[in-house]
């Protein structure tokens, strides 16, 4: 006897490219579809990038079940569930954030200085502003003999004519 409900197809993702896997199949899902998963380290390795995933697939109008941990998104007790994840998952960015700003602080306290060393000494850069000033070489041939873009160079002109303003000379 024919059934009027339509049926549905399962897919299975292995390992091998799985982030690749995970979007075809993202592509193929139709509003009232429900995506199963044995359990949620399969399908995100992140709570944020669970939640942004399960996000999406609200968009779409397909629910998402998890076998092991017995979530089902398709009723009020497993939405109920969801925004308790989300929660910790903002909880958990906020204290990242917070303890990252409190070790920078504490690292420039100890005189530490994030960012790239500078490609240039103190003395290659005074000798390249005097060169180029003096017109010994242009602003390209000062980047070519001391090895950086010519962005740096002419950043580092800026600087100089910056700083000499202020100074007032």
């Amino acid at each position: 006897m024919p059934s009027d409900t339509p049926q549905r197809q399962t897919r299975r993702i292995s390992n091998g490219d799985a982030v690749t896997k995970l979007h075809r199949l993202l592509d193929t899902l139709r509003p009232g579809d429900v995506l199963v998963v044995w359990k949620l380290d399969r399908l995100s390795r992140s709570l944020k990038d669970l939640l942004t995933l399960l996000e999406r697939l609200d968009g779409l109008d397909v629910g998402f079940r998890s076998l092991t941990e017995h979530i089902d998104t398709t009723t009020p007790a497993g939405r109920m569930l969801l925004q308790m994840l989300g929660a910790f998952a903002e909880f958990e960015r906020e204290m990242v954030w917070e303890r990252t700003r409190e070790g920078l602080a504490a690292a420039r306290a100890d005189g530490r200085v994030g960012g790239r060393k500078p490609k240039l000494s103190q003395t290659q850069r005074d000798e390249l502003v005097r060169g180029v000033r003096e017109e010994r070489y242009t602003m390209a041939q000062a980047a070519r003999l001391f090895g950086v873009h010519p962005a740096t160079v002419s950043r580092l002109m800026s600087q100089v004519h910056v700083a000499e303003t202020a100074r007032g000379s």
